[in-house]
């Protein structure tokens, strides 16, 4: 049976924990991706909406468990990554 981890009072704790532990022996099967926003935000826009959509947006957001103007980025940059991939080009 594999060891349970174990809670941490600190960021700096836990990253001490992940730098000396055999994290092998732990059971990681709780775990959640996460994802880090390290880029700085320096531009900003002002989108106008319908209410119907600001409203989907919003309660999508909140099923993702995100701020909604974090959501907004993310859907873009994924929208923008699945083009960049596939060779194609945006509709217009």
């Amino acid at each position: 049976m594999k060891k349970k981890i174990p809670a941490f009072k600190s960021d700096r704790a836990a990253a001490a924990f992940v730098d000396t532990s055999d994290l092998s022996q732990y059971d990681l099967s709780g775990a959640q991706l996460m994802r880090f926003e390290i880029k700085r935000k320096d531009k900003s826009i002002n989108l106008r909406l319908s209410e119907d959509l600001y409203d989907a947006v919003r309660e999508r957001a909140a099923r993702a468990g995100l701020p909604y103007q974090r959501f907004i980025r993310l859907t873009l940059e994924q929208a923008l990554g699945a083009e960049k991939s596939t060779g194609g080009t945006l509709r217009r």
